[in-house]
């Protein structure tokens, strides 16, 4: 994937750059994989917002993604690598042999003309889905499952791979995108490889209007609100937060507070906490 520039012709185009789609190689998707999805755009069912910032955005057909991996041991070939508006990794359509069509994440490296395989005597290639305990040691994995037969929930987003990092018992470690290391059943499927666009992380929108055409409103600091509307708000000119830390506007902690439940089933699987990410250098959204 490369990453097109623009001349600053003018104020949008000065910082704007676009994926340059040299791997696309489809322009509209599978009709038979695609449906229409209702968009909340933040709100219930009652129209009340229960989600700032969200709203607007082009519209879009949702692309049905095998994240199963499970018609074991029928090969299929790549038939194209498209884009999707729901996610920022690629997706590339696969013919199996029978017949049908699927859509998975892309992985990087897996070019058109391929053939892709799933099931416990797969072979070791990228693009193939196998179960933990088949894959050896330091290779890299995506779309992870975290029950057996539940589909991939972890690993999915453009450029991540977690790395099998050691085998013990009913369970393999795997190290994680966010350096957390974690216990995965052994019969979890996993794919072989990274997930391609990697370099969505160096796209710079340019513009407040491409974040609204993504569907997401802008967002206003709790500094220059009312006392009404924020705990930051009120006071005279540039004034401080007033508490002792930055907190949200509905009062908790922000930056830095831990969210997760201490009594969470799934803590006993935790073998290393990610690593903090430090508040020096971070603005608070809402400071």
């Amino acid at each position: 994937m490369g990453i097109r520039s623009y001349r600053p012709y003018t104020p949008g185009t000065r910082e704007r750059t676009v994926s340059a789609f040299t791997e696309v190689t489809r322009d509209k998707p599978e009709k038979s994989l695609t449906y229409s999805v209702h968009r909340p755009k933040g709100r219930n069912n009652r129209g009340v917002i229960t989600c700032r910032h969200r709203g607007g955005g082009h519209k879009r057909l949702y692309r049905i993604i095998d994240f199963y991996r499970n018609k074991h041991n029928v090969p299929a070939k790549v038939a194209a690598v498209e884009y999707d508006p729901n996610r920022n990794a690629r997706i590339a359509l696969l013919h199996y042999q029978d017949g049908e069509k699927r859509y998975i994440l892309h992985p990087a490296n897996l070019a058109v003309g391929s053939t892709v395989v799933s099931g416990p005597d797969a072979p070791l290639e990228v693009g193939n889905a196998l179960p933990l305990f088949k894959i050896p040691l330091g290779t890299l994995v995506h779309n992870v499952e975290l029950m057996p037969g539940k589909g991939g929930q972890m690993v999915r987003a453009a450029g991540a791979a977690a790395q099998v990092v050691a085998k013990e018992g009913d369970y393999v470690s795997l190290k994680l995108p966010s350096t957390e290391v974690r216990m995965v059943r052994r019969e979890c499927y996993a794919t072989i490889g990274q997930v391609g666009n990697s370099d969505v992380r160096n796209i710079s929108l340019g513009k407040a209007g491409r974040t609204r055409w993504q569907g997401r409103r802008p967002e206003v600091r709790g500094s220059v609100m009312n006392p009404v509307d924020h705990p930051h708000g009120g006071g005279e000119g540039r004034a401080p937060i007033g508490r002792s830390g930055p907190v949200t506007p509905w009062g908790k902690p922000a930056l830095g507070y831990k969210t997760r439940k201490k009594n969470k089933t799934s803590n006993r699987l935790i073998v290393r906490r990610r690593r903090r990410v430090s508040k020096r250098g971070r603005g608070g959204r809402n400071a």
